[in-house]
């Protein structure tokens, strides 16, 4: 008996080398562009380059009889910055190098014996593929030329420093910059004032006991927090309490366990001296848009009667109303302690280191 052998009915035919040989190279030709591709994306993609400006600023206050300059005030160094961060900003805008500018930041400004030592991050955005030799030197090269020909500053030419920074640092430093937001403040003086935006007052913190916003509270470093000491007099101890971030309570941006709360020494319930405390909290906040901390006050600084501050918090809109879970805020004028301390308005409760703030017809405070 003999056996037919059952197929599909087609014959397999194999591939010849040369076949495999091609499609082996069109293989590899495709992976090999395919991988150029990407590399050439990630090297020539822009990103971010933070560079450390140093330069001399000539001494521009007035001197008095016997020759000595008087010293700076707070008003003086805060007009300083400004202008320099604005004078940067055009020199940079207005150059070469503006389609790749971002922004500088005034980290440090230091009184010396002849004049002030201002340090700045400058913030770019280059090509991967470019030096970082040639772009330290033509950001230098701008700056000196510009402050050769320009008398808006008396800027020492020969002083002028740039270094290049690790991205790590220059991001660090930026976000770190106390007193600083990343949107402009635009407050309307209105009833109960505004809803605050997203990143406007990045140093407000909230003070929680069972997740209930009980007093706000300033953020002063990554783990400080300066708050009212009568916030504890019913209990001051830290394990009941919690610290969020953010512009809202629920939900927070953040939240924080209290580590440690200091109450002024000579603090004394119901009276209003030396209402002060500072609060630890655990883990350390990282700074970022959302999250930074105030500039503190110099010990002999003054506040002149009508300039303008703000007030923000989450406090009650009414008296004996509910706090609110939204961050609120308001402008409102330095009221002078003259007027603050006359028997109709506050007389008396006025004491050694308070100020008043707000409106004699009342329109609006932070009391509640």
């Amino acid at each position: 008996m003999m056996y037919r052998a059952v197929g599909s009915g087609t014959q397999s035919r194999d591939l010849k080398p040369w076949m495999i040989a091609v499609l082996v190279v069109l293989l590899l030709t495709v992976v090999a562009v395919t991988i150029g591709l990407l590399a050439h994306f990630l090297v020539s993609r822009p990103t971010m380059a933070y560079y450390h400006g140093t330069f001399k600023i000539s001494d521009l206050r007035v001197r008095n009889n016997s020759g000595q300059s008087s010293t700076y005030q707070l008003k003086d160094l805060r007009e300083m910055s400004e202008n320099l961060v604005s004078w940067v900003d055009e020199i940079f805008i207005d150059s070469a190098l503006n389609k790749h500018y971002i922004k500088n930041r005034v980290v440090r400004l230091t009184p010396e014996q002849d004049g002030m030592k201002a340090d700045v991050i400058m913030v770019f955005q280059f090509p991967s593929t470019e030096q970082r030799a040639v772009k330290e030197k033509k950001i230098y090269s701008i700056l000196n030329q510009k402050i050769r020909n320009t008398r808006a500053l008396p800027i020492n030419a020969s002083s002028v420093q740039v270094n290049a920074m690790s991205s790590s640092t220059g991001k660090l430093t930026v976000q770190a910059c106390c007193g600083k937001r990343v949107i402009p403040l635009i407050v309307n003086r209105i009833m109960s004032g505004d809803i605050a935006a997203k990143a406007a007052w990045p140093w407000q913190a909230s003070l929680q006991r069972n997740n209930i916003h009980q007093c706000g509270a300033t953020l002063i470093s990554n783990t400080w927090l300066v708050t009212a000491a009568h916030c504890f007099k019913n209990n001051g101890n830290p394990h009941q309490w919690t610290v969020s971030f953010g512009t809202t309570i629920n939900p927070p941006l953040m939240k924080r366990n209290i580590k440690r709360i200091i109450v002024h020494e000579r603090y004394r319930s119901p009276a209003r001296v030396y209402d002060i405390a500072v609060v630890q909290f655990s883990p350390r906040v990282t700074f970022s848009d959302d999250i930074r901390r105030i500039c503190l006050p110099e010990a002999h600084a003054s506040f002149q009667p009508n300039s303008t501050v703000y007030i923000t918090g989450f406090g009650a809109l009414y008296y004996g109303g509910e706090s609110q879970n939204d961050l609120r805020e308001a402008k409102v004028k330095i009221i002078s302690n003259d007027v603050c301390k006359q028997p109709q308005v506050y007389g008396n409760d006025i004491k050694f280191g308070m100020f008043c703030a707000g409106y004699l017809e009342g329109i609006y405070d932070a009391c509640r």
